[in-house]
């Protein structure tokens, strides 16, 4: 009687070296994401700002840099000095598309306004030179 193999230490190997690949395959803290993607640390995020009455925000990055957020229509957000915005990180601190931002609009009396953004990209210096000094962040 010949014994036979279990298979299951062979599916638990070829589990083991799918994760193995795609946890190298995973963004390098150092270089960050390998996407080729415009992406940033969300600790880099230093302010941001809401131009007019829009479904548009605009966070600065790393001082110079400025990233577009586009916003479900009719969000309509007002940046007022007891408001600010809070982004809850749920898994990697970088932020590359709409979906890895979790905003919520929050002032000192417990008011808060979930905000969906549906756009993300980083502005060029032309894009950057025509927003109005105002609405800058």
């Amino acid at each position: 009687m010949a014994i036979q193999p279990n298979p299951i230490p062979a599916a638990l190997i070829a589990v083991a070296l799918t994760m193995t690949g795609a946890a190298n395959a995973a963004t390098n803290p150092k270089t960050g994401p390998k996407s080729g993607k415009d992406c940033f640390l969300s600790n880099r995020w230093d302010g941001w700002s809401a131009p007019g009455n829009a479904d548009v925000l605009y966070l600065r990055v790393n001082t110079r840099d400025i990233y577009r957020v586009d916003l479900t229509p009719g969000t309509k957000v007002r940046k007022d000095s007891d408001r600010f915005l809070v982004n809850r990180v749920r898994g990697s601190n970088w932020i590359c598309s709409p979906l890895d931002l979790d905003l919520t609009l929050s002032d000192h009396q417990g008011f808060q306004q979930g905000l969906i953004a549906r756009g993300l990209r980083k502005l060029t210096p032309q894009e950057i030179a025509a927003i109005p000094r105002k609405d800058l962040p």
